[in-house]
C-alpha cells in the first residue's frame, strides 16, 4: 500500500472512531444513562438517537479543521488532512464528550505573517458559523417542556413548576408514586423513599455565554420561552449542547495566546512586540481566575481559611511554585515570575477576604497547564512580516469578537 493511501486510511479509520465514540457519548448525554453499566441499559435505538448529537458537533468540528486546511492549501502549505482524536469514558462509568478534538498537522514553517494570520483565522470563523447554525435550529426546535418526564420521570411528580423543587429544594418522593407514573423507572430506585435535591444527587450544569443569552431572549418566541432546557438539563438536548461545546472550543481556539488560533490573530492585528505583552496579560488574568477556584488542588489550598495556619501556608508554597512553574515559558526571568507568583497570591487572598463568596474557575487551570508548559505564551517572530489589508483587519477584530462572545466563564459546573 501506498504511503498517501495508508496516510488516508488512518484520517478515515480515526474519523469513523470519533463518529461512534461522540455517538456514544452523545446518547450517554441525551438520555442520561450508561451503555454498559447499569439496569437501564442505552441499547441499538439510543445510539442512532445519540447521532443528533454527533452528527452537527462533528460537522462544527469538522467545518473548523477544513477551514484551515483548505486555506493552507490556498496558501501553498504543505499540510495533513484533520487528525481526529476519539474519546470515550463509558467503560469507566462516566461521561465524556467521545472526543479531544481534531488538528491539522503543517509539514513546513510558515515564515510569513499573512499566510499565518490566514489560516489561524479560517478555521474559528468558519467553524463559528456552523456552530451558529447548529444553535438556532436547537432554539427554534425546542422540544415540549414536559419532554423531560422521559428522562426524569420523577420530576413529573413535582408538578409544572418542578424545576423550582428538584434543582433548589431538598425533598422526597415514594417509589410507589413513581411507579403509578412510570413503573419500568422505578425499578432504577431500590429504597422505598428516594430523595431527591442538591444535597443528595450530583450537580452538573452548564454556563452560558452572550450567543446563548441572545438567543434566548431574542430567537426563542415569549410564548415557547419555558421549553428552553434548565441549565441542569441542557446536556440532554443534542443540539444545544453540541452547539454550546462548539462555542467552547471556538474561544479556547482564540484565545489570543501563543500559537493557539487567536495567538496568530493578535499577532497580525498589533505585531510581534505587542503580542507579547497582551499575551502574557491575557495569561496572567487566565492564571489568576482558575485560581480562584484553586480549591481543586485539596490539601494544597491556600484560600481554605478554615485549614490551620500551617496548612494553609503548607497550601501558599505549594502554591507558589505551582504558578512559577506555570510561567515558565512566558517572558519573564525567573525573579519576575516568582514575584508575579507572590503578588498573584497576595491579590487572590485580598480579593477573597475583602469579597467573600467570589468565585472563579478552576477547570481552566488544565488550560493554563497545557499553554504555560506546552504551547507556550509567546509567538515566534515571523521571517517575513507583510501589513495585513483592511479586509483582514476587520476579519480579525471579528474573531476577536467572536472569542469574546463564545466564552463561557464557568462553562461545566459540577458540584458533587
Amino acid at each position: 500500500m501506498k504511503k498517501s493511501h495508508r496516510s488516508l486510511l488512518i484520517h478515515i479509520l480515526l474519523f469513523v472512531i470519533t463518529f461512534i465514540t461522540t455517538t456514544l457519548a452523545g446518547a450517554e448525554w441525551m438520555f442520561g444513562r450508561s451503555f454498559l453499566y447499569g439496569p437501564w441499559r442505552l441499547g441499538w435505538p439510543e445510539f442512532i438517537a445519540g447521532m443528533q448529537f454527533s452528527v452537527p458537533f462533528l460537522l462544527i468540528l469538522t467545518v473548523h479543521e477544513f477551514g484551515h486546511y483548505f486555506t493552507a492549501r490556498h496558501h501553498r502549505v504543505k499540510v495533513t488532512l484533520p487528525f481526529y482524536i476519539p474519546f470515550w469514558l463509558g467503560f469507566l462509568g462516566t461521561f465524556s464528550i467521545g472526543t479531544m478534538g481534531a488538528f491539522i498537522r503543517i509539514k513546513e514553517r510558515v515564515g510569513s505573517l499573512l499566510k499565518t494570520f490566514d489560516i489561524g483565522l479560517a478555521g474559528p470563523l468558519a467553524g463559528f458559523v456552523m456552530a451558529l447554525a447548529v444553535i438556532f435550529y436547537g432554539f427554534t426546535h425546542l422540544p415540549p417542556k414536559d419532554a423531560i418526564y422521559q428522562i426524569h420521570p420523577e420530576y413529573e411528580l413535582f408538578g409544572e413548576h418542578f424545576e423550582n423543587i428538584v434543582y433548589e429544594k431538598d425533598t422526597f418522593f415514594l417509589k410507589k408514586d413513581l411507579a403509578l407514573i412510570n413503573p419500568k423507572a422505578a425499578t432504577l430506585y431500590e429504597a422505598d423513599t428516594i430523595w431527591i435535591g442538591p444535597s443528595y444527587q450530583a450537580d452538573f450544569r452548564t454556563g452560558s455565554n452572550l450567543i446563548f443569552a441572545f438567543a434566548k431572549h431574542f430567537v426563542v418566541p415569549a410564548d415557547q420561552r419555558d421549553r428552553i432546557p434548565n441549565d441542569h438539563e441542557m446536556f440532554h438536548n443534542p443540539y444545544l449542547f453540541g452547539g454550546f461545546l462548539a462555542l467552547l472550543f471556538t474561544a479556547l481556539n482564540l484565545l489570543p495566546i501563543g500559537q493557539l488560533d487567536g495567538g496568530h490573530v493578535l499577532y497580525g492585528l498589533v505585531g510581534y512586540k505587542m503580542h507579547k505583552w497582551v499575551a502574557l496579560s491575557v495569561y496572567l488574568v487566565l492564571l489568576f481566575y482558575s485560581g480562584l477556584g484553586v480549591g481543586v488542588l485539596g490539601v494544597f489550598n491556600p484560600f481554605d481559611f478554615s485549614q490551620d495556619i500551617s496548612d494553609i501556608l503548607l497550601g501558599a508554597g505549594v502554591y507558589i511554585f505551582f504558578l512559577f512553574y506555570l510561567l515558565g515559558k512566558a517572558p519573564l526571568s525567573n525573579s519576575q515570575r516568582l514575584i508575579v507568583a507572590l503578588v498573584m497570591l497576595a491579590l487572590q487572598l485580598s480579593l477573597l477576604t475583602l469579597v467573600p463568596g467570589v468565585k472563579g474557575y478552576g477547570g481552566w487551570l488544565l488550560f493554563a497547564i497545557i499553554i504555560g508548559r506546552f504551547i507556550g505564551v509567546e509567538h515566534p517572530r515571523a521571517q517575513v512580516e507583510e501589513r495585513l489589508d483592511s479586509g483582514r483587519i476587520l476579519l480579525g477584530w471579528l474573531a476577536l469578537l467572536i472569542f469574546i462572545l463564545s466564552l463561557s466563564p464557568q462553562p461545566l459546573i459540577v458540584n458533587i
